[in-house]
């Protein structure tokens, strides 16, 4: 009870400005009354942002700042207001004739050349982005040759336009506008909580629903293996076939009519199975419905011209539609549809592209644009997709060394990079930009990288290490590169103790090496740390002692620049839940999010085309008990592990 009184002016507070917003005026007073009566406080709304965002935006008018005054106007008007207002529209585009012309009115028609066309290079570019849809309307087709004019002050077309009862009108109809704006956006903060909570129930939900489903696809596959081998025993009389029969009439008691079950022939092994399988494959078809089609061009457009915040809502929607997609047919239809649709624009010269959002001055937009570069990289298809673009790997790398490495941009960005690890052009391209010479650095303070970051840091320094090129740069800094993985050997974490095993199972593979690790004392260390190994790790430990003592070769290695295989597809779509973690971005009152966004705003013709039949790929599965020797990815190798040890466990 202490706990609630410590904050039950707060509370009590928050309470009074929801009536307020609501119109519960009778019922404020009442309240007011018996707080008064009862002695407890009832604070005035700490949300004051209205009444001190007003004078900075008019000042910043007044001074002719035009870089402040729009910064303010991204962040606290067009966040609160739709771009297609009309009302909006038309003061914006005033506005920017204003500003564009303050200089030639403060100076009397001699403004600084460099700072006056500088101006008009941005009232330029916004008739040629926002402003063009205001391009056919009558009232502002002349200020489309205003930029071209030589002299506006004395153009009969422009002379109003420095007069001072123009700009005290502009003024007067910004300060309204304003004051409306930004009152109607305070949002109580009691809906903002609950929205919140909502939004985030809904996510969690609808990704438990995912779960259960699949758990339950999952159940029934493993019940038809079970299936196979109760029918194997049937030559050995063990079980009669009138014993599967009943077992298998419970089994497609929902999904098969049991006339079908009992007149299964368990003579013939594989038949019950096939049928439950068979079944399952029916039921996906007709339970998991095709998300609507979407303007995509509208999409791009708004990606690259719109608000920071509309960005922002617009990349959270793009990602959470694949994320919460069904595993199967509705998600690579999704899939198929962004590429088809080129929606990061990877395929594009332009120098305004949606893939530029990674550098936009926004930490918002930085942040879910990498969030969902990670979403499209975590599956095979998106990977190939991103890998066409010749300047995105570079443009990632920028982000890895410019971003905090706290930040969730610097974690996308980086299991972004690690997921582009599982293709050979893409690692080879990291290895020759130097990344493991930084990987390196980073994993020298373990302690200051979160779970997620340590894991992906780790799996990236393995699969680029697998490489010949990848080996030789280790090769040069042998001593440097022993201790900083030798340091990792008695991390808790199991799969980075795994891909640390994996990292020197290969370098070790170069004699150099070896002679390094040697006289370092590496198999001392091995050693020490198996005695507290679980059985696994024991055997990929004792594989590289094995490796640490082999016989010396040449220190020449032999390249496998020119391999054709293509590992890559070993590595199965999963996308982790970790993609929609810490979400940063919640919606306003009234405001649309996620998919109510998407299809209310932006919903196109149905052009979902048929998805041809996905090849199977079989991989190639190594033993639990060797160090990784193939490029893995955390999110998929915990599910490998999962499965590898359930297949020990029935072996």
């Amino acid at each position: 009870m202490g706990d609630v009184l410590a904050y039950e002016a707060e509370l009590l507070g928050l309470v009074k400005e929801y009536l307020d917003f609501a119109g519960f005026q009778e019922t404020v007073k009442v309240l007011k009354k018996e707080c008064k009566i009862k002695g407890k406080p009832l604070p005035k709304p700490a949300d004051v942002s209205s009444e001190d965002s007003l004078p900075v935006q008019v000042i910043a008018f007044e001074d002719g700042d035009q870089k402040v005054f729009f910064q303010l106007w991204e962040e606290h008007i067009l966040s609160a207001v739709h771009d297609s207002d009309p009302v909006a529209q038309n003061l914006e585009f005033y506005l920017h004739i204003y500003f564009a012309t303050f200089l030639l009115k403060q100076t009397m028609g001699n403004p600084d050349k460099a700072e006056f066309e500088e101006r008009i290079s941005f009232f330029k570019a916004y008739l040629e982005t926002k402003g063009a849809a205001l391009s056919q309307t009558t009232e502002f087709l002349p200020f489309y040759a205003l930029p071209f004019v030589p002299n506006p002050m004395v153009h009969p077309s422009f002379k109003e336009l420095f007069q001072d009862s123009w700009t005290l009108d502009l003024r007067t109809r910004l300060e309204k506008f304003l004051s409306l704006t930004l009152k109607a956006r305070q949002t109580p903060r009691l809906l903002t909580i609950f929205l919140a909570k909502r939004e985030h129930r809904y996510v969690t939900n609808l990704k438990l629903f995912h779960k259960l489903q699949m758990d339950y696809y999952n159940l029934l596959g493993v019940t038809a293996e079970l299936v196979d081998s109760l029918a194997a025993t049937v030559t050995g009389k063990m079980i009669t076939p009138e014993y599967l029969q009943s077992v298998c009439a419970c089994l497609f008691s929902n999904h098969l009519k049991q006339t079908v079950a009992h007149n299964i022939d368990f003579t013939r092994p594989g038949t019950a199975s096939t049928l439950l399988r068979a079944s399952l494959a029916s039921m996906k078809v007709q339970d998991v419905p095709l998300l609507p089609s979407l303007d995509y061009e509208k999409l791009k457009k708004d990606l690259i011209t719109g608000s920071d915040r509309l960005k922002a809502l617009l990349l959270q929607a793009l990602r959470w539609r694949l994320t919460t997609s069904y595993p199967g047919e509705q998600r690579d239809t999704i899939m198929q549809a962004y590429i088809s649709n080129d929606l990061l624009d990877c395929h594009s010269n332009c120098q305004r592209s949606v893939l530029q959002l990674l550098y936009s001055k926004s930490e918002v937009v930085r942040q879910y644009m990498a969030r969902l570069i990670n979403a499209f990289a975590s599956l095979i298809e998106g990977r190939a997709y991103l890998s066409q673009n010749p300047t995105l790997l570079q443009m990632l790398e920028d982000r890895l060394k410019a971003e905090d490495k706290d930040s969730l941009t610097w974690e996308n960005v980086l299991g972004a990079l690690q997921k582009f690890s599982l293709r050979r052009t893409l690692q080879s391209a990291m290895i020759k930009d130097g990344l493991i010479f930084w990987l390196v650095d980073v994993l020298i303070d373990p302690d200051c990288l979160s779970e997620y970051n340590l894991e992906y840091c780790a799996a990236l320094l393995m699969n680029l290490c697998l490489r010949s090129a990848g080996k030789k740069i280790c090769a040069s800094i042998p001593n440097h590169m022993l201790r900083v993985l030798s340091s990792l050997l008695d991390h808790e974490n199991p799969k980075v103790q795994s891909y640390v095993n994996g990292a020197l199972y290969s370098i070790l593979a170069i004699p150099s090496v070896r002679e390094e690790a040697r006289e370092m004392g590496m198999e001392e260390i091995l050693r020490c740390f198996i005695k507290e190994r679980n059985e696994e790790m024991v055997r990929q430990m004792e594989f590289v002692i094995k490796q640490l003592n082999s016989e010396p070769f040449n220190d020449n290695i032999v390249s496998d620049d020119d391999d054709e295989e293509e590992y890559e597809e070993e590595d199965n779509n999963i996308l982790e839940p970790d993609l929609d973690r810490d979400e940063v971005l919640l919606p306003q009152l009234g405001e649309l999010s996620g998919e109510k966004l998407l299809t209310t705003e932006y919903l196109g013709i149905m052009t979902h085309t048929p998805k041809t039949k996905k090849k199977q790929f079989g991989g190639v599965h190594q033993s639990m008990d060797e160090p990784l020797q193939r490029p893995v990815t955390p999110g998929y190798h915990r599910a490998e592990r999962n499965i590898a040890g359930r297949e020990r466990s029935i072996g």
